[in-house]
């Protein structure tokens, strides 16, 4: 199929299941219990409910490509990183944030490995439940690196390289339990891009040595719900171009991003933000076919997927709901003409 559709990866959350308002005012870095509306004995349960409407949503508005809408995660890398061996989870640290601020992290304290799969049950369950293509995420081993306190290595890229190893033993799992695609997510390459050229690539090619799917990187300049001013392009882009990485997946409706960009990645397969999060108002799909089309005379269709700029998890589930079928729209409308 052309100009395929599916998310980033989340989807907004139930508001029986999270506080919501409490998350829109944070992005976790450590464990978040408290923003659970369910009695943890109860909490695997109502997630799996949560993600069967997630699922559900994404089939009802046509996206090609199913996530699990990240319904278990109080954000998109705490999960993953407080799981791992070598962090203090009773002792957190303290980093600067993207937004000028501090960000209470994971403290790292001894060697970072992996201890048991994280989000195998996670990739299991969504197939079980859905028939379409399905992609799992897993947050980057440089943005964890990041977004820690490190009081053990004293080296930022050996501390990158073993979140990297930890990161290659989940994807690896990932797809052996039926995950068609999995995502890297590595938004602080952006925000980082001096340390990312001297070790970023090389991080991620660590965690995608040796495995056997098609695997992407999302690379964004953050949430829209959090950071307000985008910047009008990539600091770091160009550099996914050398890396084992499959697709690259960017914004480019909020930040009206210059597409002429995409030939710096010619071998990649472009998962293209069209779908602005920083307004509520749905888009028409004309919309969204124009924003497709920007993208052509520096892409051929084959290798273009259609997204979100980012993730959803922060829009009230109607706007959600709403967008995603104006990107099927709007692919679709793409479709036609291209097919003549």
């Amino acid at each position: 199929m052309l100009l395929p559709t599916t998310l980033v990866g989340s989807y907004p959350q139930p508001d029986w299941l999270i506080d919501r308002a409490k998350l829109s005012k944070q992005v976790p870095r450590v464990r978040a219990h408290d923003l659970w509306l369910v009695d943890p004995q109860r909490l695997d349960g109502a997630q799996d409910d949560a993600t069967l409407l997630a699922i559900r949503d994404q089939e009802r508005a046509g996206l090609d490509i199913i996530t699990d809408g990240e319904q278990r995660r109080e954000s998109y890398s705490n999960r993953f990183a407080t799981a791992l061996a070598g962090i203090d989870l009773d002792n957190p640290g303290k980093t600067p944030n993207r937004t000028g601020g501090f960000s209470t992290v994971p403290r790292v304290v001894g060697p970072i490995r992996r201890k048991h799969p994280v989000e195998v049950r996670d990739v299991e369950f969504l197939r079980a439940n859905t028939e379409r293509m399905i992609k799992m995420t897993v947050p980057g081993p440089f943005t964890m690196s990041a977004q820690c306190q490190d009081d053990f290595y004293g080296d930022e890229e050996r501390l990158a390289l073993d979140y990297a190893a930890a990161v290659n033993a989940e994807i690896n799992d990932l797809f052996a339990a039926g995950a068609d695609i999995v995502q890297i997510d590595e938004p602080w390459m952006q925000s980082r891009p001096e340390k990312a050229r001297k070790y970023g690539v090389k991080a991620l090619d660590r965690a995608l040595a040796g495995v056997g799917g098609t695997t992407a990187v999302h690379i964004c300049f953050g949430y829209a719900a959090v950071v307000k001013d985008k910047p009008s392009g990539y600091s770091f882009l160009a550099e996914f171009e050398r890396s084992a990485v499959d697709q690259v997946s960017i914004e480019a409706a909020q930040p009206k991003l210059d597409l002429s960009v995409l030939q710096q990645l010619p071998s990649k397969t472009i998962i293209l933000g069209v779908i602005d999060l920083s307004d509520l108002t749905v888009e028409a799909p004309e919309t969204v076919a124009e924003r497709i089309r920007k993208a052509l005379p520096f892409a051929l269709p084959e290798r273009i997927v259609v997204a979100p700029d980012c993730g959803l998890k922060y829009l009230p589930r109607e706007v959600a709901f709403g967008k995603m079928r104006a990107m099927v729209e709007g692919a679709e409308i793409v479709r036609r003409e291209i097919a003549g």
